[in-house]
């Protein structure tokens, strides 16, 4: 810190340390201009309803008895005519002239009352200069200074006050306010491993600088929405003990030009004077896009990623101020943001594991009651892709459904139900469906059913509902996988789309119609297609091209195609012929299992939900009717 700096060296960060005058005089200022404004106008408008006329005038009006009104006050006297009588008030014109000298009011007076003037019966006395003054200039930059200084305070708090819009709205946590550790981010360990380092630089610093090392200026946390990059940040702050300057790159967008260059170059002087920081911006794709304009540019969020750029240049990493950053958009930060020297590391904070999803269910569950039947693993095989925010909401559903039911623990029925509740919504009790559509869903879900038992490569069912829920959904199929995966074969995607297209199969073969109910599986399966056409290399036309390019990874948008416009279309015929090809399987597994599908969706239409284990049982009784019948006819 300079020396000669007339800031205070014991200021906290944020803290106003302005002088009164400094402080109030953008206040004073506009109130003043204010109140000139407003005596300006209120003095045009006066003017113009006024108008003054010489005493000749006036004695010739009396004399041709064109006087309706007049008032005398100790220096004018104010004529309405009776032309101007006839008007409204905002229309009318009041004439004034001086005291006449030479004249004897009485018998004026009694002249005007002759021609049945209206005369005031007492002269007015004008107003003194002082309490004109008063009234019309202090009293005025009185109340406007005071509504401007509370505006002041309160914009302070957004914007850095009336006289600091460059101000960064960066809020301080200290170690105590954040409250989180490594011990509250579960899941996570490659990230936490890879900021272990930090903490131990921000902790012993001359380790490192004995052996001419120098820690990274800035590590960027990418990953899908709700992996828990914020909560890494955070956790890094409290395992480190050092003040937390967490700010959204938004934040540093204005409409002002030049207000995020300046609440950049404040953030960095604040975290600099608190030394050892650690600066968190989340969302940094916000300003730190590429400027991939061809013709340049000089706008708002171009030139705060300039000086954020030449911010992280400037300072040194040995005084100890760590830059932590979080974005699931990394494809379009600007290179010059990336490179060595500013954002060195690139921690990818990717979805859990089945361990990691067991390790964060307890995490969530540490503070809430649960029942002796609650099995974790359980629940942490049946949401494989789930991230800590999906984990953290179904556990919190869990807990307001046993408080709903009026028990005191959570138990696994909860946590199950909480699942499906997150994934297709709450039942629809006031859905009543005809006879003829409960019998058409009841089909469809059994023929995702026993397509998927009746193939290897195919997820186990664990639950078929034809009970309306909120998602839209009149049925589901819930397959839950016995182990996870994180590679598919071409043999098991197509497994997936006979599963897909197993409910419009049985449609078809049972009721010789087609249904929107299948909508969804087509969507899903059609897009499963086009990406084993266009993206896996996984079809016979095109084998090992790529076509389209992928989206944003952590984001799940959509590829973009690469091809040319011939091709694409042949690769719509390619998808449609895979499509095809599949449900014609699906067909083919319902008709020679005709007698089974029509006995497990009978018994569907019934009990309106049954589990996997009891579509298990019928299956396996069918293979045994089948195996005695062939040992019959043998």
């Amino acid at each position: 810190m300079n020396p000669n700096s007339n800031q205070n060296p014991n200021k906290k960060p944020g803290e106003d340390n302005r002088t009164p005058l400094q402080k109030y005089l953008p206040s004073i200022v506009l109130a003043l201009l204010l109140t000139l404004l407003i005596n300006a106008v209120y003095s045009n408008i006066v003017s113009a309803k006024t108008k003054e006329i010489t005493h000749t005038e006036f004695l010739t009006m009396v004399e041709e008895d064109k006087i309706h009104e007049i008032q005398f006050t100790t220096d004018r006297v104010n004529i309405i005519t009776r032309e101007d009588a006839e008007k409204s008030e905002s229309a009318r014109i009041t004439y004034y002239t001086g005291i006449l000298q030479n004249v004897d009011y009485t018998e004026l007076v009694n002249t005007l009352r002759e021609q049945n003037v209206l005369v005031s019966e007492e002269v007015i006395e004008e107003m003194s200069p002082i309490i004109n003054i008063l009234l019309s200039w202090v009293l005025p930059l009185a109340i406007i200074f005071v509504l401007f200084s509370y505006l002041s305070r309160s914009m302070s708090k957004h914007m850095g006050g009336m006289g600091g819009f460059g101000q960064s709205k960066a809020k301080v946590y200290m170690e105590k306010q954040t409250g989180v550790t490594f011990a509250d981010v579960a899941g996570q360990d490659e990230a936490k491993e890879s900021l272990v380092e930090i903490i131990d630089f921000l902790h012993n610093p001359q380790k490192y600088a004995a052996i001419g090392a120098k820690l990274p200026k800035g590590a960027l946390l990418v990953g899908s929405p709700g992996t828990g990059k914020t909560l890494l940040a955070k956790a890094v702050a409290g395992e480190a003990n050092v003040p937390f300057f967490s700010i959204s790159g938004s934040d540093f967008v204005e409409m002002f030009v030049g207000v995020g260059a300046s609440r950049v170059r404040d953030l960095f002087q604040q975290a600099t004077k608190v030394a050892p920081a650690i600066i968190f911006i989340d969302e940094i794709d916000a300003i730190g896009r590429t400027r991939d304009s061809k013709f340049g540019g000089n706008d708002e969020r171009e030139q705060t990623l300039n000086q954020l750029l030449a911010e992280i240049d400037g300072f040194d990493s040995s005084k100890g101020v760590v830059i932590l950053a979080a974005t699931n958009r990394p494809e379009i930060l600007d290179k010059a943001l990336l490179r060595a020297g500013r954002f060195d590391r690139r921690i990818i904070v990717d979805r859990p594991n089945l361990n990691g999803r067991y390790q964060t269910l307890r995490v969530h569950t540490r503070n809430i009651r649960l029942a002796d039947d609650v099995d974790l693993h359980k629940i942490a095989k049946a949401t494989a892709g789930a991230v800590g925010a999906d984990l953290a909401n179904l556990v919190n559903e869990a807990a307001l459904r046993a408080v709903r039911q009026g028990r005191q623990t959570v138990n696994q029925q909860d946590l199950l139900t909480s699942f499906e509740v997150v994934i297709a919504g709450t039942e629809k009790k006031g859905t009543v469906l005809t006879d003829i559509e409960k019998r058409i869903v009841s089909y469809h879900e059994v023929g995702h059913a026993l397509v998927a038992a009746l193939q290897k490569h195919a997820q186990p069912v664990s639950k078929i509902t034809i009970v309306p829920h909120t998602s839209g959904a009149l049925g589901y199929t819930m397959q839950t996988p016995e182990e996870e995966k994180f590679l598919n074969s071409k043999a098991e995607l197509l497994v997936e789309l006979r599963v897909l297209l197993g409910g419009r199969a049985a449609e078809q073969l049972v009721f010789g119609a087609q249904t929107t109910g299948a909508a969804n599986d087509i969507q899903r399966a059609t897009d499963t297609a086009r990406k084993m056409v266009m993206l896996y290399g996984m079809s016979d036309r095109f084998g090992l091209m790529a076509l389209s390019q992928a989206g944003s990874e952590y984001l799940e948008g959509r590829a973009y195609v690469d091809c040319a416009d011939s091709t694409a279309a042949q690769a719509d015929e390619e998808v449609r012929s895979i499509l095809n090809g599949c449900y014609e399987d699906a067909t083919r597994i319902l008709t020679e299992n005709r007698a089974l599908l029509d006995e497990v969706a009978l018994y569907l239409l019934q009990k309106e939900t049954i589990t996997g284990d009891e579509l298990m049982a019928f299956i396996r009784a069918d293979q045994k009717q089948k195996e005695e019948k062939n040992e019959e006819e043998a």
